[in-house]
């Protein structure tokens, strides 16, 4: 029989594992660069990684799931299967920047905002990503047609506009708040998958030089609004070599997190591949973050439509095994109506329920009540 290597905290027990109090600063072997807000965080998960341990991620946990949507904050389809809260949750701000009360797929920024407060009360973390709408073109995140960032350091309008956008995601990260008026830090992941071709900030649409003054830029930012609450995570997705991956970093002041984002695509097919590019990547990053002084993290990954049998224990966790990052977080269950195969963990009735209750059970993986 494995060992019962189930770790579910309440919000108490978790802090007092983790950081032992508020005040407490980040493991002498993780460069303490941030504000005390921030290093609380990063002290909790260094906590984890360096005791086998990492936080489990589900993207919009909260907010909707596989046969339900609008949530009020007390569903959740991790919850429904393992009895808790998955204990990292990740939210989008695309559409912020257009000052939309909703982001990107629906979900209220009041809402995120809400539930962002509830986690932290758990005992949990929070991460943020962002798919902003391409400035130049107006399109999406996805939106090719046109580079803004080869406009960015010549069109004092294109400039302006980003400007302000990154502006409102500072703002709402900055006012994210506890019941006692202390901001609520959050891991935040802008500009990421730059690696890939699919976004107007990723290769192919801005030259290295370009992304990193755009990562320097949205820093600069934060700082002069005093953002003190962020722990900021890098992400490339899959690459060939270590060298692509370092080529847009923007450096280790403006880093806290080394992540990579990689899916599992093709079923079983792509199992042999997707352990390959893991097995690739992975190591490197962690390497590279013990000797930078930072957290490495496996920051995407997931199965879409969990069409691998027994995914998350036989192909997840023994990756976990292996290497020790700090948390790794999986994709969203979206609403059957909108796209029934779009989803990353399963839901109740699913067949792949037991296995995901035996990885939250064995794998070291941290939920939250």
């Amino acid at each position: 029989m494995k060992l019962n290597r189930t770790i579910i905290y309440t919000a108490a027990g978790l802090l007092m594992a983790a950081c032992g109090n508020s005040n407490k600063s980040a493991s002498p072997d993780v460069e303490a660069t941030e504000p005390a807000n921030a290093q609380t965080l990063i002290a909790m998960l260094d906590s984890a990684s360096k005791s086998g341990r990492f936080y489990f991620g589900h993207h919009d946990d909260t907010a909707y799931g596989h046969e339900w949507k609008e949530g009020a904050g007390d569903r959740s389809d991790v919850k429904s299967v393992t009895g808790a809260y998955p204990g990292l949750m990740n939210w989008d701000l695309g559409m912020i920047e257009l000052d939309s009360t909703r982001n990107l797929d629906g979900v209220s920024f009041t809402f995120m905002a809400s539930e962002i407060g509830r986690q932290n009360a758990r005992g949990g973390i929070n991460a943020i990503s962002w798919h902003p709408r391409n400035p130049l073109s107006g399109g999406d995140s996805w939106d090719v047609t046109a580079s803004p960032l080869h406009e960015l350091a010549s069109n004092q309008a294109l400039s302006d506009t980003v400007d302000a956008w990154i502006g409102r995601t500072a703002d709402f990260i900055g006012e994210l708040k506890d019941s006692a008026g202390n901001r609520i830090p959050v891991i935040f992941r802008p500009w990421h998958e730059n690696t890939g071709t699919w976004f107007w900030w990723g290769n192919g649409n801005a030259t290295p030089e370009e992304y990193i003054a755009l990562w320097k830029r949205t820093r600069k930012i934060f700082d002069e609004k005093g953002i003190d609450n962020v722990v900021w995570a890098y992400s490339p997705d899959k690459v060939t070599s270590e060298e692509e991956y370092f080529r847009t970093y923007p450096g280790d002041e403006y880093v806290d997190i080394l992540g990579t984002d990689i899916y599992h695509f093709d079923g079983e097919a792509g199992t042999a591949q997707y352990r390959e590019r893991v097995d690739f990547q992975l190591p490197f990053v962690i390497e590279e973050a013990r000797k930078r002084g930072k957290l490495a993290a496996f920051t995407e990954t997931g199965n879409e439509g969990l069409t691998v049998p027994g995914w998350y224990t036989k192909v997840l966790q023994p990756l976990m095994e292996k290497y020790p990052v700090a948390y790794v977080c999986v994709w969203r269950n979206a609403e059957k109506s909108d796209k029934p195969n779009h989803y990353y963990v399963p839901f109740p009735g699913h067949p792949e329920e037991e296995d995901f209750r035996t990885f939250s059970r064995e794998s070291g993986a941290i939920f939250v009540k």
